[in-house]
């Protein structure tokens, strides 16, 4: 009887970290070199919001990406994994991922920045969608290179950007609501990493 209550307590204190879904890279090693040609390592680190600052940490985030946080993917105790990429000691950029829902299931959009900020990659490890060859085509991908934060200022959920330079991204399947999806997935990886590193 006392083994079978220490299970059942062991398992209350572990909801918390089911229920959380973080996103990492499925093969780091090979991941980070593939992102960052010439890098000699890196070091993870790993992030929650109810730790940093809770619900107005949560309030300001939401604030930055125009949309509310909600479901398996977006709770407040979500861990995020954050790569600190090197050459030799130098830090020359980083990777974060997010989990995204899309359409027809989930979405795993990884960036990689360097340290102001601006996207050197955008990489899917997963995506879910009828139109998933579009989306993954370096023609699509490409598009967003050299942007950040600051370039998504005027995209909002449900919004189009109707100036700057998100206002030329093409979208490879314009009936398919993925593209939104994949939007705010970008958006939302770029406020997370202002946060978390404050670029």
């Amino acid at each position: 009887m006392k083994r079978l209550l220490l299970i059942l307590g062991v398992a209350f204190f572990m909801l918390p970290l089911w229920a959380a879904v973080g996103c990492d890279l499925n093969d780091p090693d090979k991941d980070v070199a593939r992102l960052f040609p010439g890098s000699t390592g890196y070091k993870t680190s790993y992030k929650n919001i109810s730790r940093e600052g809770g619900k107005n940490l949560l309030t300001k985030l939401e604030n930055a990406l125009g949309d509310k946080f909600s479901g398996l993917y977006e709770s407040i105790d979500v861990p995020y994994t954050l790569y600190s990429v090197y050459r030799d000691k130098v830090l020359i950029g980083y990777i974060h991922g997010v989990n995204q829902k899309g359409k027809y299931g989930g979405l795993q959009i990884f960036l990689s920045l360097d340290t102001n900020g601006k996207i050197i990659n955008m990489y899917f490890q997963k995506i879910s969608s009828r139109n998933t060859k579009l989306f993954k085509s370096a023609s699509f991908t490409d598009q967003f290179k050299g942007l950040n934060l600051s370039d998504f200022a005027g995209w909002n959920v449900g919004k189009a950007q109707s100036s700057g330079k998100l206002a030329s991204i093409k979208n490879p399947a314009p009936n398919d609501p993925d593209f939104a999806a994949i939007m705010r997935g970008l958006k939302k990886n770029l406020v997370l990493m202002q946060h978390f590193t404050g670029k």
